[in-house]
């Protein structure tokens, strides 16, 4: 199975809300509307897998100078910063039939590459419970309970310094 990284372009529009319905609640998941507007603020930082040409995840997220990610974020590009000493991750989606066998290992690496070469100093993102340890394993410290409520959710603040 090889998987290619490569970064998003608008053509990738539907798939992308497809696989977001498939990997998140609807309260928590992003619109078609939000990643149209993701991909045209910062596409240097929404990145897909796709393995034979067929898209089977993706991470997105946006530059900031906060330390943590608050809700606006979620719903506007407004936030973006593109000079932002910070890189947000939104979300990391993985379709069901291709998890666990390192897709979202390599997105992330990527990701972190992605933030390194633009000079950002840490990775933000925001995590329910169960998956704070799988985080962790990418060297993400967890700074507790977040004040986002995104989706009606009870999230946990991670942040990786890069350097």
């Amino acid at each position: 199975m090889e998987v290619m990284i490569r970064a998003v372009c608008l053509e990738d529009l539907d798939r992308i809300t497809e696989i977001e319905a498939i990997c998140f609640p609807t309260a928590e998941a992003a619109t078609r509307e939000a990643f149209q507007e993701r991909i045209a603020a910062f596409p240097e930082s929404f990145l897909v897998a796709e393995i034979n040409g067929l898209i089977i995840g993706f991470i997105n997220g946006c530059a900031t100078n906060s330390s943590v990610i608050y809700d606006e974020l979620f719903h506007s590009t407004a936030g973006h910063i593109a000079d932002g000493k910070n890189l947000a991750i939104f979300g990391l989606d993985v379709i069901p039939e291709y998890r666990k066998r390192g897709v979202a290992s390599l997105l992330m690496k990527q990701f972190f590459q992605v933030a390194r070469s633009n000079g950002k100093e840490k990775v933000i993102l925001t995590c329910k419970d169960r998956l704070v340890r799988y985080y962790e394993s990418f060297g993400f410290e967890n700074n507790g309970i977040s004040n986002s409520a995104h989706g009606g959710s009870k999230w946990f603040d991670m942040i990786l310094s890069l350097f």
